[in-house]
């Protein structure tokens, strides 16, 4: 597409630079940009271009263009800024889908922009509007519909205006009343009482009363007794009927048009595929409630105009209001498009470069515009992270037949490709034990062995009374969080269970069973010893690649064979996992390009292999969908921009990162649902719905309300006291807003860990060793303080350690102060001395001081009152001596080059965000003193964390 100055409006120079919303109101057919402030106020009689730009995890931007038109605005001013929004479009490369946005119909993808609700004011730039001086309030009545984003529509004040299928929101000076129409969904309730606290913190200054009054409650009732007098007492309420707006546009067959010189013309087909649509043409596709426009990648700007043009007049002729016209961009068109038709290829060849993008770039520099946004970034290289606490305790059963066996604690981390297993993994939440129950099925694993998998792991998550997260895990699809809880992970072929020999035998097939006198073939894969595997794999030479280092071994010899892509961190990796799969053999060591004969001997002989690393799933951008699951038939919305409170406890929400399936079930979902959330994650896979091609064996998690692990919560705001709240979705959220904001609770019990097979939940020795070992590296961000996990290094038996753990660095007993403050100093001698204390007195009955290993590893010797009294002397004298050494080196730190920012400037979501600094490195601009009082260490021992261990500081501190 051809692209002049010319085109492009001045005032759309510099959009889209940047992640947010961007906003022009249509002023003498051009857009004058609106102020922030006046983000999400619209008048009726004014039209109005949006851009939202979103920053991927590709490291691009994605832009979405909408023009709203209000009810009252003239044709002129529509179609200025239909055309203005193809002129933005071209100004940001040609990629934008964009939407036409009617009063009263908009999309849930605009509403949800400016959540809760958008409530259009009357007047406008034509007729002379202009803002209201303060005057007295005035009585109004709204209807409110929707479940997910709400529409709201003010209406006459008078009873005739209220039915039993809507909500109503009766606005008066000095209260706010909620009317629930009797047939309204609870969960509608809910998200209208959004619209409530936004009525009232907008017009009231948060300073008004708020009455809920349902449909049918006399005047028995005080609020309802009071509601009806504002309606001249109380009357039955007529039927709803249907007006104009309500009605639904009739169905319509989809049809197919070809735009040439402005006009429409119709374009026979039988049935709709990719190959109708010409590269150097615009097409209408009208499906009744939407309308789109194709535009060809090689059409110019004065074409696409038209063909705006024209699906506007088609619009307007058959006076369809609620149709949505929505056009798009060859090469990026929406799963929406792409469903209307028959077949659509994968990938479709189509030249999309960054050149329409240059072009404008270069023209935009020649006006002094900063063009530093427009062009695609690199990619984020994020390494990925379980947002799991691995010092938990793991067990392992494995599935022979109908039955599970407990699996001893030393090979729980060893599987077979033909085998299922079922493990339970308990970690620390905030105020209780949580845990995972999860399925692995081998690749080779038998249809009957899952099924029993899957149901004697469902009797688990049952006896924890369903508060419990769930996981479906297939080989060779497992997450990180697998491989993080197990830390080293081994998959031998073949197996051992009965349904695995019976397939074998009844099928002839040959038996490949791991022996460890046989030949086997291992690659060694994984980021660190707290997550690595070795994958046995066909004894070939094709199935060796230059990424990675394997190990080869038969009956009497052992070979190890580095590949030259590999780093010393790999060949570290190798040599751990040798040590578990041939411990007691000394290895031979190969370099690619220097084997030895006997070598190639093993494999059968020489042949190519690849040299790029495997490629796997990686995580998207995540969608969230409501889910109607009836009769074996799964429909789903997608709720655009969610927060936590779009899920609601009444319901089963879907959420896809593409990497991993989430089935979310409120607390309120009735037994049998809560059966059903595997089979309808099995069915979102299987239906595609985001023609992102996902594979069935796709992991999915089942997560359930009040049990949400932190790998699910990472994708939200989360505030886990909303989730422990009583009653339904309308109670909750009615108690929040009656009380400004503070939520009541229903705060469980604390669980009694649950052991099954017969054995304990009190890990023995081993898996003490593997669950519950420390080292001043391990950081709990939601258990032990730092000061806590250092003192308990130091009494930790170093023999107890997994293989996996480094051993214990050693550091000073006490951390260093996090203040100069005399008053803090002095507050933390007395809490670190009082510490200490713990360690010299039996603690009191029931109350649990110290991790078991700890106390394990420990003989409390009995103490004097003399022996306490010079200990606690020489704690507090050592402490006062680290303190003022501490405060030195903190003013050292703060000598590093970088500007210094308060905390509250540098978190995620500030009031006053910090401009200009690495935002991927917020931490650096704290001064060193406050970093010790956020993160309880100093800068450099944090940053000798692993990587993942860092950003889940972050996460916790909203610094990442």
């Amino acid at each position: 597409m051809a692209v002049s100055m010319r085109d492009l409006d001045s005032a759309f120079q510099g959009a889209g630079q940047k992640a947010g919303l961007e906003i022009w109101r249509i002023e003498n057919f051009h857009p004058v940009p609106a102020p922030k402030s006046s983000h999400g106020n619209f008048f009726m009689g004014d039209s109005y271009v949006i851009l939202k730009t979103t920053a991927l995890k590709s490291g691009s931007l994605c832009h979405d263009i909408h023009y709203w038109l209000g009810k009252d605005t003239s044709q002129d001013e529509a179609g200025a800024a239909a055309i203005k929004t193809v002129e933005l479009d071209a100004a940001l490369g040609g990629r934008a889908v964009q939407y036409r946005e009617a009063q009263g119909h908009e999309t849930e993808k605009f509403l949800s922009y400016f959540k809760p609700c958008i409530i259009p004011q009357k007047g406008g730039v034509a007729s002379g509007f202009k803002h209201p001086e303060a005057e007295e309030h005035q009585t109004c009545l709204f209807v409110c519909t929707g479940k997910h984003v709400v529409h709201v529509k003010e209406v006459p004040f008078a009873r005739s205006s209220l039915n039993h299928d809507d909500i109503f929101i009766l606005d008066t000076k000095s209260k706010i009343f909620q009317f629930n129409g009797s047939n309204s969904s609870i969960q509608e309730r809910a998200k209208a009482l959004e619209v409530v606290q936004y009525i009232k913190d907008t017009y009231h200054d948060g300073k008004c009363e708020v009455a809920a009054v349902e449909d049918g409650k006399l005047m028995a009732d005080a609020e309802a007794g009071e509601f009806w007098g504002f309606f001249g007492g109380f009357a039955p309420l007529p039927r709803k009927t249907a007006s104009d707006e309500d009605k639904t546009d009739v169905s319509l067959s989809t049809k197919l048009f070809c735009v040439e010189k402005g006009q429409a013309e119709p374009v026979e087909a039988d049935s709709l595929t990719r190959e109708f649509l010409d590269t150097n043409k615009c097409y209408i596709l009208d499906c009744g409630a939407e309308v789109f426009v194709w535009m060809g990648r090689n059409t110019p700007l004065d074409e696409r105009k038209s063909a705006s043009g024209a699906a506007e007049e088609l619009v307007r002729a058959v006076e369809r209001p609620k149709s949505r016209v929505v056009r798009v961009i060859e090469g990026f068109e929406t799963v929406m498009f792409r469903s209307k038709f028959e077949s659509w290829p994968q990938t479709t060849v189509v030249t999309v470069s960054e050149d329409g993008r240059g072009k404008v770039a270069a023209l935009l520099r020649r006006q002094g515009v900063n063009v530093k946004g427009l062009l695609k970034t690199a990619p984020a290289k994020e390494e990925p992270q379980p947002y799991i606490d691995v010092t938990g305790n793991l067990q392992v059963w494995s599935v022979n037949g109908q039955e599970k066996v407990l699996i001893p604690a030393s090979d729980q981390s060893k599987f077979y490709s033909g085998g299922c297993y079922i493990f339970q993994y308990s970690y620390p939440g905030e105020d209780r034990e949580e845990y995972l129950i999860g399925t692995w099925f081998g690749k080779k694993s038998v249809e009957e062995e899952r099924t029993s998998a899957i149901s004697l792991a469902g009797k688990m998550v049952e006896s924890l009374k369903f508060l419990v997260a769930q996981a479906r895990i297939y080989e060779e699809n497992e997450p990180i969080q697998f491989f993080s809880i197990f830390q080293s992970f081994i998959v031998f072929k073949g197996g051992h269970s009965s349904g695995y020999k019976n397939y074998i035998e009844e099928n002839e097939l040959p038996e490949e069973t791991y022996k460890e006198e046989g030949i086997a073939l291992f690659r060694v894969q994984g980021s660190g010893p707290d997550n690595m595997q070795a994958l046995q794999v066909e004894p070939v030479a094709s199935s060796l690649n230059s990424s990675y280092c394997y190990i080869l071994h038969n009956d009497s010899s052992v070979f190890t064979w580095t590949g030259n892509l590999t780093t010393s961190e790999d060949q570290e990796l190798m040599e751990r996992q040798l040590d578990l799969i041939k411990p007691n053999i000394q290895s031979k060591p190969l370099k690619e390009g220097s084997e030895a004969e006997q070598f190639w001997d093993l494999l059968g002989g020489k042949s190519e292999y690849p040299s790029q690393k495997l490629a796997r799933e990686v995580e998207s951008d995540p969608h969230l969908f409501s889910c109607i699951f009836s009769k074996g038939n799964l429909k789903v919305s997608e709720i655009y921009n969610f927060t936590q409170d779009d899920l609601m406890t009444e319901d089963i929400f879907i959420l896809d990162s593409h990497s991993g399936i989430f089935v979310w079930v409120g607390q309120l979902v009735d037994s049998k649902r809560k059966l059903q959330a595997l089979t309808i994650g099995e069915k979102f896979l299987e239906h595609d719905f985001l023609l992102e091609k996902l594979s069935s064996k796709t992991p999915i998690y089942i997560v359930m309300e009040g049990s949400e692990p932190p790998f699910f919560t990472r994708f939200f705001t989360w505030d886990s006291a909303k989730s422990l709240m009583q009653g339904n979705s309308f109670q909750r959220k009615l108690a929040i807003v009656k009380h400004g904001g503070a939520p009541l609770l229903d705060k469980p019990k604390r669980r009694t860990p649950v052991s099954h097979g017969g054995r304990s939940s009190v890990p023995d020795k081993s898996q003490r060793s593997r669950s519950m070992s420390f080292s001043p590296d391990r950081v709990r961000v939601r258990g032990r303080s730092p000061a806590f996990s250092a003192l308990a290094a130091n009494f930790e038996n170093p023999s107890a350690r997994n293989l996996s753990t480094p051993p214990p660095v050693v550091r000073k007993v006490y951390p260093r102060s996090v203040s100069p403050d005399s008053a803090k100093l002095a507050s933390k001698s007395a809490a670190i001395a009082a510490l200490t204390t713990t360690f010299e007195q039996p603690p009191p009955a029931r109350q649990v001081i110290m991790p078991r290993s700890v106390k394990a590893s420990l003989e409390a010797p009995k103490s004097t009152p003399e022996s306490n009294s010079k200990e606690n002397s020489m704690s507090s004298r050592i402490e006062s001596l680290t303190i003022q050494e501490d405060v030195k080196e903190d003013e050292a730190e703060d000598e590093e080059g970088l500007p210094i920012y308060p905390y509250e400037r540098l978190k995620v979501i500030s009031s006053d965000p910090a401009t200009e600094i690495d935002v991927n490195k917020r931490e650096t601009y704290l001064s060193a003193v406050e970093f010790r009082e956020k993160f309880g260490m100093a800068k450099d021992a944090f940053y000798k964390l692993p990587k993942w261990k860092q950003n889940k500081l972050k996460m916790a501190l909203q610094l990442f």
